[in-house]
């Protein structure tokens, strides 16, 4: 699986887990629809969960003039996946990259909004690591 399709899969998991708070493994599983597993997106999704707490605050701390309960479900848990990504893998996933996918995610699955407003965030959070 390309590490796209595997980021949009998370995403997807993510927004299930987020929204009817389904189970990691669950949702990973419901995603998939019988396909063929990926490393990458179970590494996704279960350190995003695993890690939520300091990943909403470092998000908040970037938020202007927003709450992150009033963000949209899926800019929520794409900004949460992204910036799993700038933290926790930053040795094997270069920043720009992780910006880049999310901005195109956000094209895919976000309003017309989503992608400019995902850059400034994650942005700002890149800078500050």
């Amino acid at each position: 699986m390309k590490r796209r399709t595997a980021r949009e899969k998370a995403l997807q998991a993510l927004f299930q887990i987020d929204v009817s708070k389904a189970e990691p493994a669950a949702a990973i599983e419901h995603v998939l629809e019988n396909g063929q597993g990926d490393e990458y997106l179970t590494r996704l999704v279960n350190g995003t969960v695993q890690n939520r707490d300091k990943i909403d605050e470092t998000i908040k701390k970037h938020l202007e003039k927003w709450t992150l309960e009033r963000l949209a479900n899926v800019d929520r848990n794409l900004l949460r996946m992204a910036v799993f990504e700038l933290i926790y893998c930053r040795d094997e996933v270069p920043a720009n990259v992780v910006l880049d996918e999310a901005i195109e995610i956000a094209k895919i699955y976000g309003d017309e909004q989503s992608s400019r407003f995902i850059n400034g965030v994650l942005s700002k959070v890149k800078d500050s690591l």
